[in-house]
């Protein structure tokens, strides 16, 4: 007589644990991860944000065709790359949430959304204030600009939405297949310079060609990306938190 057993039936002892990166998709166990995270991410932001703006602001050398005026690029560029990237990374947190029915996924998308929202709003207004005396107008129909504009829309559209329903699983639901329609929208800002004659000038650094730019322009946009990036992870771990807690409490009420 043979007797089978299973992973459930093993005594506690005999117990493979889980691996952690397994055990950091429960909402509990990433809260207190979380927590440990942010005061890092918080202070690495704004020491690569100084550096960054001491290197941009002070010691990059004055553009021959633009003046002084081009040096809104290290707030306007690393601010339209983390509006793109922070939408491309709350898109795959929704679809990983409504696919596979994680319940931290839909929580990171929640997260994330607020800061893509205020980095878009950034790149909007820093491309305006730069516009006005490069094209003599604070705003035109390009392509990149308004594609840009439509990706706040998307952002906006995203956290209305969630927040309109009163059980926030249905909202999540619906958030995401508002985000992963909106996905479409990114490729289009990013190549609206190649595929269709804009104001707006190509990219500045591509991963095909060398940047165009000085060694110490180019050290200055990098190091105010870094600093975007640690924001947003200080930010978003922040939030998540919160979300988390209120979640729990939202399942402890029903």
């Amino acid at each position: 007589m043979t007797h089978e057993l299973t992973t459930g039936s093993l005594p506690a002892p005999l117990r493979r644990p889980a691996p952690r990166w397994r055990r950091l998709a429960s909402p509990p166990v990433f809260h207190g991860f979380a927590g440990r995270l942010v005061p890092g991410f918080a202070g690495l932001a704004t020491v690569l944000a100084l550096a960054g703006l001491w290197v941009g602001f002070a010691i990059a050398p004055t553009d021959h065709q633009q003046g002084e005026i081009y040096r809104i690029i290290f707030i306007h560029v690393p601010a339209a790359w983390m509006s793109m990237f922070i939408y491309l990374v709350a898109a795959l947190h929704a679809g990983l949430g409504l696919v596979f029915g994680t319940r931290l996924s839909p929580l990171m998308s929640r997260a994330l959304a607020p800061t893509g929202a205020l980095f878009t709003v950034i790149a909007l207004w820093t491309g305006a204030a730069w516009g006005k005396p490069t094209w003599g107008a604070w705003w035109v129909w390009d392509a990149r600009l308004t594609s840009e504009l439509i990706l706040l829309f998307l952002y906006l559209a995203y956290l209305g939405l969630v927040s309109a329903f009163e059980d926030p699983r249905r909202g999540d639901g619906a958030g995401a297949i508002l985000l992963l329609a909106g996905v479409v929208n990114v490729p289009i800002i990013y190549f609206s310079v190649r595929w269709w004659s804009t104001l707006h000038q190509g990219s500045t650094i591509r991963l095909d060609a060398a940047p165009a730019m000085t060694h110490t322009m180019l050290a200055g946009m990098l190091l105010m990306a870094l600093a975007c990036w640690a924001y947003t992870m200080a930010v978003a771990l922040a939030r998540v938190r919160c979300l988390i807690t209120e979640r729990a409490a939202l399942e402890a009420q029903s």
